[in-house]
C-alpha cells in the first residue's frame, strides 16, 4: 500500500539534507526551505533575498536534488486551462497526499499539510522548485480567505492596480513598462490574490518571453547578443508566441525598494484588445457586472497544488465561482481594454488615471 511515509521517504532515502536553511518570511508567515544540495540552497536564497527573514518556520519545504524516479505510479493528467496545449501535471491521490508530476522535467511533488516535498533534478528546474514554495504560500492566503486571480499587480502612492488579460495578451509586458517609471513598485506578475479590498502578491518574479524584452531597453540586455539577432529576424506573430522565458530580478533591473508585498486594490484594467484589431486602443471604465465574460479573464483555478485547511484538494473538474469573483472586485473600479494592442497608450492611460491620480 502507498502510504504518505513510505512516499516521503522513498523521495529522500539517500539524500541527507545540508547544514542551515533559506528562510522566506512573507507578511509573517515562515517558510523554511532545506536541500541536500548547497547549490540550490544559493540560487534560491538569492532567488528570494527580497523575503529573507529569520526565526522559526511555520511548514518547511525540502527540494531534493536527485535522479528522476517515477515511484511506481500510475499518474493521470490534469487538465490544462483553455488556450493551454500539451501535457504538463499529472498528479495522484493518496490518502491525506497529492503527488504530482512535471510531465517534461520528470519533476515529482508531495504535498500534504505534514510533509512537502519537490524531488528530481532541481538544480536544472529551479524555477518548479520555486513555484512549489511559493505554491505553499498561495495555499496559506487561500486558506485564510484570499481569491486568486490571474493578473499582474502594481502599486504606486499606495494605489494598487491589477491587470489581467486572456492568455498572451500582454499583461506582464504591460506591466514591466509601467514598473520603469518612478514610485511605481512591483506587486506580482501572474497571481494576484484579493481579499478584504487588498491586492497580495507572491514573491515570484516575472518571467518573461523575448519578444517582451527585445522592445524593453531595461531587458533587451539580459538577451545574448547573438539571440537577438536570431529574434529581430523572426516574424512579428513569430516573435509574440514563442516561448522562452526568462526571470527579471526586479531590483537588479529597476533599482531598490521595487517591491511590496500587498496594496489596497484601487483599480482592475482588462486587457480585452487584440493583436489583429485596426481600431485605436481605448480604455473606459465598466460595470463588470455588466461585462461578466471578462471574469474569465480574471479568474484562476487555484491548481493541483491546493490543498485547503481541511485538507483536502481540489478536483480538476471545479468550477470557479463567478460570484465570488463580482463580490471581491465590488468596490474597485474596472477597466477594460479595446482595440488594437498598444502598450504607449496603456502606459500613459494607467499612470494618469489609475496609477498617479
Amino acid at each position: 500500500m502507498i502510504t504518505l511515509q513510505n512516499i516521503a521517504h522513498r523521495m529522500q532515502s539517500g539524500f541527507p539534507l545540508c547544514d542551515g536553511q533559506v528562510l522566506l518570511d512573507l507578511d509573517g508567515y515562515k517558510i523554511g526551505i532545506q536541500s541536500n544540495c548547497e547549490e540550490l540552497l544559493e540560487k534560491l536564497g538569492i532567488y528570494f533575498a527580497h523575503t529573507l527573514g529569520h526565526g522559526t518556520p511555520d511548514i518547511v519545504v525540502k527540494a531534493i536534488q536527485r535522479p528522476q524516479d517515477a515511484y511506481d505510479l500510475t499518474f493521470t493528467d490534469w487538465k490544462r486551462e483553455p488556450g493551454k496545449t500539451g501535457r504538463k501535471d499529472a498528479y495522484v491521490d493518496i490518502e491525506h497526499a497529492r503527488i504530482i508530476q512535471k510531465v517534461r522535467t520528470g519533476m515529482v511533488f508531495l504535498q500534504s499539510q505534514t510533509e512537502r516535498i519537490a524531488a528530481g533534478p532541481c538544480l536544472e528546474n529551479d524555477n518548479q522548485v520555486i513555484n512549489f514554495i511559493n505554491a505553499q504560500y498561495m495555499n496559506h492566503l487561500q486558506q485564510n480567505g484570499a481569491l486568486i486571480c490571474h493578473a499582474s499587480g502594481l502599486c504606486a502612492r499606495e494605489k494598487g492596480l491589477g491587470i489581467a488579460g486572456f492568455s498572451g495578451g500582454g499583461k506582464s509586458t504591460l506591466m514591466l513598462h509601467l514598473l520603469s517609471t518612478d514610485n511605481v513598485q512591483y506587486l506580482t506578475n501572474d497571481r494576484l490574490f484579493l481579499q478584504d479590498d487588498l491586492a497580495i502578491g507572491i514573491p515570484k518574479l516575472p518571467r518573461v518571453n523575448p519578444g517582451t524584452m527585445l522592445h524593453d531597453p531595461n531587458l533587451i540586455d539580459l538577451l545574448p547578443t547573438d539571440r537577438i539577432d536570431a529574434l529581430k529576424a523572426l516574424p512579428p506573430a513569430e516573435l509574440w508566441d514563442l516561448e522562452e522565458k526568462y526571470d527579471v530580478f526586479v531590483e537588479d533591473i529597476y533599482g531598490p525598494n521595487k517591491i511590496v508585498n500587498h496594496a489596497p486594490l484601487n483599480a482592475f484594467l482588462i486587457l480585452n484588445w487584440k493583436r489583429e484589431s485596426e481600431a485605436p486602443c481605448t480604455i473606459q471604465e465598466i460595470n463588470i457586472e455588466e461585462h461578466v465574460d471578462l471574469l474569465k479573464a480574471v479568474m484562476k483555478s487555484p491548481g493541483p497544488f491546493y490543498q485547503d485547511a481541511n485538507a483536502d484538494f481540489i478536483s480538476q473538474d471545479m468550477h470557479q465561482d463567478g460570484l465570488a469573483y463580482l463580490n471581491a472586485l465590488k468596490n474597485v473600479r474596472i477597466f477594460e481594454a479595446h482595440g488594437k494592442i498598444d502598450f504607449t497608450y496603456a502606459k500613459d492611460f494607467c499612470l494618469q488615471h489609475l496609477l498617479m491620480k
